[in-house]
């Protein structure tokens, strides 16, 4: 069998990886990204909004190649047709920019090329290689060829319920409360106002939302997550989004060109992250936001801590799971308490009915907030629904 050896081997060149092997290389490591897929970035699985705010803190530059659209803000409606309009800068993770997400993906890889870092495409990690407690690298096939791959690290970012992660005996598994079913057409010839990304909540989407994010001017990715706890067989979620866009005339007349669908992990945090040579990333360690389900900031900022750490610990010639404690301690110092805060928010939210959304989207409309963010938020909801906040009232 045909041997690699490199220092830091990251399974999969989604943005989580990507951003891993850049700063790993940037380190002075010797990466080795490997990706399942023959291209980066495609298909598409994603809404593909996106905010802006953390670009900088993450060092990504910003490229007209694959910004699609720039909004002024988001539209929350309710059951009733309330809307709740909040400006960009305030609009949260998912809200800022429409990206085409396959050239998002393509110009992180490249950064992470760029500093160094090797990649290798149609390469399916088929296992882990562990020896005297410590995880030295996996078992992978590349175009017909069994592949070992030698490595003092292996970062796991190869997504919903990571099977790196399983391999090396950390739990991974969702329960169908912590998982959001989601499908989504790209439209044309619709009517969309590209000022806004559109948020739909209430029975329309039990415990998630339908979104309509504009491309342009009339074409729009208009998709739907359901909490797949609600749903009673195969294919119920695709019959949600149709019956939606059936009442929405606007919507009704355009043509779909493109479908993807597929799961995300709408979770509390992942209870470990790393052990002796091993650490995840990204969705692998459940770093997607419970309330939106948007994971691309989030994995991206705790990938820079992970890229950073993999090269100290390169460095330093310590691979071991004590000195991966400062990734560890690093990106729940960035996202942990925001993650749990919101995913009990969640987990209130999908037992609303329809009549408290409109009560709770009328409030908001007419609340001045200091700062808009979820904190925010559910302090002022406290004030007129005390009931729905007191199960986290630790956390306010």
């Amino acid at each position: 069998m045909k041997e690699i050896n490199c220092d830091v081997l990251v399974v999969g060149a989604g943005p989580a990886g990507s951003v891993t092997a850049w700063y790993a290389a940037k380190s002075g490591a010797n990466v080795l990204l490997v990706e399942k897929r023959q291209e980066i970035g495609s298909p598409v699985r994603c809404g593909e909004g996106l905010s802006k705010y953390w670009l900088k803190d993450v060092g990504i530059p910003e490229n007209r190649r694959w910004i699609a659209n720039e909004v002024d803000g988001a539209r929350i409606f309710s059951p009733s047709g309330k809307v709740w309009e909040i400006n960009e800068k305030d609009a949260g993770n998912e809200v800022g920019y429409v990206i085409e997400r396959d050239q998002f993906d393509k110009a992180l890889a490249e950064l992470a090329a760029k500093a160094g870092a090797e990649i290798m495409l149609k390469t399916w990690v088929r296992g882990i290689i562990k020896k005297d407690g410590y995880v030295r690298g996996a078992i992978a096939r590349h175009m017909g060829e069994d592949l070992k791959i030698n490595a003092k690290i292996v970062v796991g970012a190869d997504g919903y319920e990571s099977q790196v992660g399983r391999w090396a005996g950390l739990d991974t598994s969702l329960s169908p409360n912590d998982i959001d079913s989601c499908i989504q057409y790209r439209m044309t010839g619709i009517e969309c106002d590209r000022r806004y990304c559109d948020f739909y909540l209430g029975s329309c989407a039990p415990g998630g939302y339908i979104w309509v994010f504009p491309k342009n001017e009339d074409t729009a990715n208009v998709g739907i997550g359901v909490q797949l706890s609600k749903l009673k067989y195969p294919g119920e979620v695709k019959q949600y989004l149709d019956r939606w866009i059936e009442k929405q005339p606007g919507i009704r007349k355009g043509k779909k060109i493109d479908m993807v669908a597929g799961a995300v992990s709408i979770s509390k945090p992942l209870e470990k992250t790393v052990d002796n040579g091993l650490m995840l990333v990204g969705d692998a360690a459940r770093m997607i936001d419970p309330i939106t389900g948007g994971g691309v900031s989030n994995g991206c900022k705790a990938a820079k801590v992970c890229g950073e750490v993999a090269g100290e610990a390169i460095a330093a010639g310590d691979y071991s799971a004590a000195f991966l404690q400062k990734y560890e301690k690093g990106w729940r110092a960035l996202l942990e308490e925001k993650q749990y805060r919101n995913w009990l928010a969640k987990e209130k939210l999908v037992t609303l009915s329809d009549k408290v959304f409109d009560d709770i989207i009328d409030l908001l409309s007419g609340t001045k907030l200091e700062r808009l963010n979820a904190l925010n938020l559910l302090k002022a909801v406290r004030e007129k629904f005390p009931d729905l906040v007191k199960e986290f009232e630790d956390f306010l």
